[in-house]
């Protein structure tokens, strides 16, 4: 521990954002740097911990607590506090094969399991990690590693989104030959065409990883849906292994009266649309220029329907949450170290305020029907209040008559998660999927009911943060790597 007091002389402090009316004129990310005597007193923070909770990575009450990948926090913030940035840099890449994505997009249950949040406002530590690997990358300490040794074993993956691409990366550091399937025309999964541009730089972050794996030897193999391009049966013929790591890409319906309108249209597909609009430098088929915008659902989707929306044009943003509005402290029945449920403004909410005067979000709110003009095209969404309410030992939803109100809308997103992986492709290997309809593969060796055949991700686990695929692709790689070669050295 190199500051003995420093959680102590130290207060949390977090890297300027871009001002809210000058970012939302443009899609370039939003957060600046810190200089790195600020770091250094960030890192000073971390209080060398009997137990450090902060790389636990486990469930607790349903919710991650700690990093699931165990990254060794307080080691690489007592680099950062000493200036041993290149030390801190080899002991983030021990277990974070892509700190740069987590570093911007993970929750950050690290932090919710802080042990200095138990008195003060915990390390900043998803800050810290995206500052290394980008002071790595700066430096020129990121650069293409060849492997010496090969196997001669051929694995495929099939999906390159973050679970794929551990995956591929770890198989590939153990001297398989490794082949990534993507069925879209980039490579990324959602961390290219789920997340916009403005969390996530898809050319300088995603696309740079992408570019230093191709160089270490991976295949990439684009705009190959597997059971439509490329037939499944001939998958264990051609590969020694095959990892399905598809996702979760299902998204979760809402069965209101009017679903059937147009300008009702999944979030996934909206943020899709523009992502790919920005890049591909044309229009996007999905516009919520010039219209009143209604998401429905929270979560970090929400989140980003609503900042895309707002760069796009919108006349106003609404977003409803079904769920009530949590509370701005820690209650008893959430105590530490479990994820804090509280209330928090993210990024896109802040926009809108700025905008419109208010946070967009209304809680406990229940979409009941849409409404259409002459043509079939949304025009409204009727809302009601709703209580929360204990039935059958359940906690559900009721609404309160007399609430009902009328919100103009002539552009819905449904930002409500997913419900598993698409089937057709399980249905043709004959994988088993569990009673979630996730394909059935237990955590102790990540294999399928086929032979050779393994699963990570979204696709095994369900709907899930990024740090989490980032441990299944790991774990399945290591066990994808035991089966090949009856041993394996990765960890």
């Amino acid at each position: 521990m190199g500051k003995v007091k420093g959680f102590m002389e130290y207060q949390r402090a977090l890297p300027l954002d871009r001002a809210p009316l000058e970012r939302i004129h443009d899609w370039q990310e939003f957060h600046k740097e810190m200089e790195a005597g600020e770091l250094q007193e960030q890192g000073a923070r971390c209080m060398d911990c009997g137990t450090p909770y902060c790389h636990t990575g486990f469930m607790l009450s349903g919710m991650t607590s700690g990093c699931p990948i165990h990254n060794l926090v307080p080691e690489w913030n007592d680099y950062v506090y000493k200036g041993f940035w290149h030390e801190a840099y080899d002991r983030l890449m021990k277990t974070n094969n892509f700190p740069e994505f987590t570093g911007r997009v993970c929750p950050a249950p690290c932090e919710g399991s802080c042990v200095l949040g138990l008195i003060e406002l915990p390390v900043t530590i998803k800050n810290i990690e995206c500052s290394i690997i980008e002071h790595a990358f700066t430096e020129g300490w990121v650069v293409p590693k060849q492997i010496a040794n090969r196997t001669g074993k051929r694995v495929l993956i099939v999906g390159s989104g973050p679970s794929g691409l551990a995956c591929a990366d770890q198989l590939n550091k153990a001297g398989h030959s490794v082949t990534v399937f993507e069925r879209d025309d980039r490579f990324g999964g959602l961390m290219m065409y789920g997340i916009p541009n403005m969390k996530l730089d898809k050319r300088l972050v995603v696309e740079r990883r992408i570019e230093l794996m191709k160089s270490e030897g991976i295949t990439f193999v684009e705009r190959t849906e597997v059971g439509v391009d490329y037939p499944a049966d001939k998958l264990l013929e051609e590969f020694d292994a095959v990892v399905l790591c598809t996702g979760a890409t299902k998204p979760r319906n809402l069965a209101a009266e009017g679903r059937e309108f147009s300008g009702i249209h999944y979030a996934m597909d909206f943020l899709r649309s523009s992502t790919k609009a920005l890049l591909d430098d044309t229009t996007p088929a999905l516009s919520a220029a010039g219209k009143n915008v209604v998401v429905i659902g929270g979560g970090d989707t929400g989140t980003d329907c609503v900042a895309t929306s707002l760069r796009q044009g919108c006349i106003s943003v609404l977003q409803l949450e079904i769920m009530p509005k949590p509370p701005l402290d820690r209650q008893p029945e959430n105590p530490w170290p479990e994820w804090p449920k509280t209330f928090k403004v993210d990024y896109g909410q802040e926009e809108a305020a700025f905008l419109q005067g208010e946070d967009p979000r209304q809680y406990s709110i229940m979409t009941k029907k849409f409404l259409a003009d002459e043509t079939g095209a949304v025009q409204a969404v009727e809302v009601s209040r709703v209580e929360w309410v204990t039935e059958d030992g359940r906690f559900v939803p009721q609404p309160v008559a007399g609430t009902e109100q009328i919100i103009p809308a002539e552009f819905v997103l449904l930002a409500m998660g997913f419900v598993g992986p698409e089937e057709h492709l399980l249905q043709q290997l004959q994988v088993v999927q569990d009673e979630r309809s996730n394909i059935k593969a237990t955590e102790k060796n990540y294999r399928t009911n086929r032979d050779g055949i393994f699963a990570a991700g979204d696709a095994r686990r369900g709907q899930s943060l990024v740090v989490w695929a980032i441990h299944e692709g790991r774990s399945a790689a290591r066990e994808c790597d035991r089966f090949l070669m009856g041993y394996t050295n990765l960890p």
